[in-house]
């Protein structure tokens, strides 16, 4: 059990059952009155942040999430497929609001950490950068670089972004999961 002044920034809380990241913490005292730590509290199941106040006599159980390696198989028409492992032929199906908008660069056997809490699967762990290889780029024009000289490439993930004119097909490039923009070429 966290005492009020035990909760703080990247610390992990049970709050109505559901495990919260602390996002911000701050322990202030009004006037003559007792310390109050105000807090803004993210869910990490359903990514909804929300702001509690606890007092000097509240306590809040601290959250145990586990870590698990899983290999991600493939998607179909929305289902996103893992596996164990060390046990291919355990398979299981995880919703693309759980896998968030860095989905569309996981790329096939590929393996991530699962963040597990009370057995069940929460979330994975995407890398901030992932390195994919260009699958198509148009051949570039000379000149017009008055748009700021980038155009669309297709990554071997089926995902298109924006990337710099130099970039060709064949080429491994450096994404960031979080953004979804070109960082750099290899």
């Amino acid at each position: 059990m966290l005492q009020y002044n035990e909760i703080t920034e990247k610390k992990l809380v049970i709050i109505d059952g559901e495990p919260h990241e602390v996002l911000s913490s701050h322990v202030f005292r009004k006037q003559q009155r007792k310390p109050v730590n105000a807090t803004k509290l993210k869910n990490i199941i359903t990514g909804k942040v929300k702001e509690l106040s606890f007092h000097v006599s509240e306590t809040v159980e601290e959250a145990e999430i586990e870590s698990r390696e899983i290999k991600y198989l493939y998607n179909n028409r929305g289902q996103w497929w893992f596996c164990e492992i060390n046990d291919p032929s355990k398979r299981f199906e995880l919703s693309e609001e759980l896998l968030g908008n860095g989905r569309v660069f996981l790329k096939t056997n590929s393996t991530f950490t699962a963040l597990i809490f009370n057995e069940k699967i929460i979330g994975i762990k995407i890398p901030i950068k992932v390195d994919l290889k260009v699958m198509e780029a148009h051949p570039t024009a000379r000149g017009d670089t008055s748009k700021g000289a980038s155009k669309e490439i297709v990554l071997e993930t089926g995902v298109a972004i924006q990337a710099p004119m130099f970039v060709n097909e064949g080429d491994v490039v450096t994404i960031n999961t979080e953004t979804g923009e070109y960082v750099s070429r290899q």
